[in-house]
């Protein structure tokens, strides 16, 4: 699975464990970071180090929620196959709306999922109550690191799952040290930004009566000289340490040292602790933490800690002393220790690919197995019988008789073939969900299914290159062949736009030869992937013959699949089977008409009815005869309806 992800945090390497993590499961994962970005109240530089994987963007703006990359990275990384986008970027952010327009403009189909910490219900103001709407919206997920964030996005429009997934601690690093017991004279440490919500001012007044203890401050912030000043003002100036920002061993070393952490965060306008990642490092090394109720503290402290009102140093300090108290102190260590396993970066690393696996599933069911073989049958048997004697006996063959016929019957017999007889003419995209609905009655919804024509032929080793060709990408729908006719061996057009109201007008213009666009590939020789069709679902039978199998490919392409051609020798006779070629021709354009006010709805259809009329009224007046025959009888089918001519002729 290759995976996109987007977070600005990326700069900091310790938070690139999860990366590194879910390239140990097996994830293609390819990291977007900030090239440099203000952690721990400092300016922190990307060092990719040995990451490869990672790649730096500026970065203009510096609130979480109101920044933007320069694209240019991100734009490069859509170009190649990506199956999912994970953005590690709140729902409301600039970098998310950002990120999703790139994503749009690319023309990337790959679903995508949010994060968020969010544990307030926010009402954003115009424009971003807008983006953050649209964004989960259009989610296929979200994984959020505290649970009151998944029910604010639910509750703000998220459609897909939203996963609990904690943030991860290095166990390797964040590891105990050798001490047994609390020190005579314990080191209290605080971990974090130096900000008023931190609530250090709390533990200050908290270690004024306590002369035994030291302070020290890891971190910064511009609370900094505010809290030299009350330090001072405490008269514990000689026993607190501003010690400033750590990463890494060092920081490491600095929990290592300490006796206790304090947590002192109180809840602020706007925001509450989010998660807690300090309590989780000091738990796995083996230091007791004491922390505020606020926020998501709780939920992650459980009870391998002490919590304490927050804003209330009295509190703070009694806690504090019972913490160093030597058998609490080991009862602690030990909780602590065991609930920091719950937050490795492996364990964060499988949650998160179970995630990616339940929006992106695997997409290899049918390749270790060959593809069921599905015709629908009509008209002369023998034409059937030479696609399969061409295909040879390797292939499990379901055959759909809409011609209720005994001597297909006999042929399917014959063949080893599973015979269904409808008992009437179906069409061909209800015959083929005939097909469908047996093979997973049959246990055999997990094959790809090759749709074969009778009219078409191609050989077993080349349908073994169409399914090299489906399985060559997880996001490959349906593969179709390159085809000649077999008379002359001139190739056959497999490649064709969509269409819609523009391209009619574009063909009534005179410029539809120029139109190479490959929208779908025509489906005498179609191999359609399981999965896909479990995603997509069955062929519309609306469509009683021709754009059933284009529907299917427009809704798969809309859905984020692929198509693709394989370069393959088949041959096919067009409309071999099917029968009166006026019947064929009104249910071609009736099929037309029903596809354009299904996608583009009553405007669209009377759009593209025009660009018909008008093109039709044009070439009845030019080229040879049998073209301005031909025109005129359009031009007449689209005056009166297509549809409504289509009942007319039966």
């Amino acid at each position: 699975m290759r995976v996109l992800r987007v977070a600005h945090h990326g700069v900091v390497s310790a938070w690139r464990e999860r990366e590194r993590a879910l390239r140990a499961l097996g994830a293609d994962v390819r990291l977007v970071s900030a090239k440099r970005w203000n952690e721990g109240g400092r300016d922190v530089a990307l060092d990719p180090g040995a990451d490869g994987f990672v790649r730096g963007a500026a970065t203009l703006g510096r609130h979480p929620n109101a920044f933007v990359y320069a694209p240019r990275p991100i734009w490069r990384m859509l170009s190649g196959a990506v199956d999912l986008i994970d953005l590690h970027e709140e729902p409301v952010a600039l970098a998310t709306a950002e990120v999703l327009l790139l994503r749009f403009l690319r023309g990337t189909k790959a679903p995508y999922l949010l994060y968020s910490a969010q544990n307030i219900d926010k009402r954003y103001p115009v424009p971003f109550r807008w983006l953050e709407r649209a964004a989960l919206r259009g989610a296929a997920g979200a994984y959020v690191c505290n649970r009151e964030a998944g029910e604010i996005l639910r509750r703000k429009g998220l459609r897909g799952p939203a996963r609990y997934i904690p943030l991860g601690v290095d166990t390797s690093r964040f590891s105990p040290g050798d001490a047994s017991s609390p020190s005579a004279q314990p080191v209290v440490a605080y971990v974090g930004r130096l900000e008023p919500y931190k609530g250090v001012d709390t533990l200050l007044r908290a270690a004024v009566s306590r002369p035994d203890w030291r302070v020290e401050l890891t971190g910064d912030g511009p609370q900094r000289a505010d809290l030299e000043a009350l330090a001072a003002e405490l008269g514990i100036v000689d026993r607190v340490r501003f010690l400033g920002f750590a990463q890494g061993e060092e920081l490491a070393d600095r929990y290592r040292r300490a006796d206790v952490v304090a947590v002192p965060s109180i809840p602020w306008p706007g925001w509450l602790e989010q998660f807690c990642r300090v309590a989780v490092e000091a738990m796995a090394s083996g230091v007791p933490v004491v922390a505020s109720r606020s926020g998501a503290i709780p939920d992650v402290v459980a009870d391998a800690g002490i919590l304490v009102p927050p804003g209330d140093p009295d509190a703070l300090r009694e806690a504090l002393d019972e913490a160093l108290q030597p058998a609490r102190w080991k009862a602690l260590r030990d909780a602590g220790l065991r609930r920091s396993r719950e937050f490795t970066w492996e364990r964060v690393a499988e949650q998160l690919l179970a995630l990616y696996r339940e929006v992106v599933p695997p997409r290899d069911a049918g390749r270790g197995r060959p593809p069921h073989v599905v015709a629908v049958a009509y008209g002369d048997p023998a034409l059937l019988d030479g696609a399969l004697e061409e295909l040879g006996g390797g292939y499990p063959v379901t055959i759909v008789d809409n011609s209720s016929s005994a001597e297909t019957r006999a042929l399917a017999e014959r063949r080893g073939a599973h015979y269904i007889d409808p008992e009437r003419n179906l069409g061909f995209g209800a015959g083929v969900n005939v097909a469908l609905r047996s093979l997973a009655e049959r246990g055999l919804a997990q094959d790809d299914v090759l749709l074969l024509n009778p009219d078409a032929r191609i050989s077993a080793d080349e349908v073994e290159v169409m399914h090299a060709t489906l399985h060559a990408s997880p996001r490959r729908a349906a593969v179709g062949a390159t085809q000649t006719e077999p008379d002359t061996g001139r190739p056959v057009r497999v490649w064709w736009p969509f269409p819609s109201p523009a391209r009619a007008w574009i063909d009534a213009l005179g410029l539809g030869r120029f139109d190479r666009a490959r929208g779908f590939a025509i489906g005498s020789v179609l191999l359609l992937r399981s999965e896909a069709i479990s995603q997509i679902g069955l062929f519309d039978e609306q469509f009683f013959l021709y754009a059933e199998e284009v529907d299917w490919q427009k809704r798969a392409r809309d859905g984020g699949w692929e198509i693709a051609v394989a370069p393959v020798r088949a041959t096919h006779v067009g409309a071999g089977t099917g029968g009166d070629s006026t019947r064929r021709e009104a249910l071609f354009f009736a099929s037309n008409e029903k596809y354009q006010r299904k996608h583009f709805g009553p405007t669209g259809w009377a759009v593209f009815r025009a660009g018909v009329l008008t093109g039709a009224t044009v070439r009845s007046f030019v080229g040879s005869s049998a073209s301005r025959e031909a025109a005129r009888r359009r031009r007449a089918i689209f005056r009166e309806g297509p549809v409504a001519y289509a009942e007319r002729v039966g």
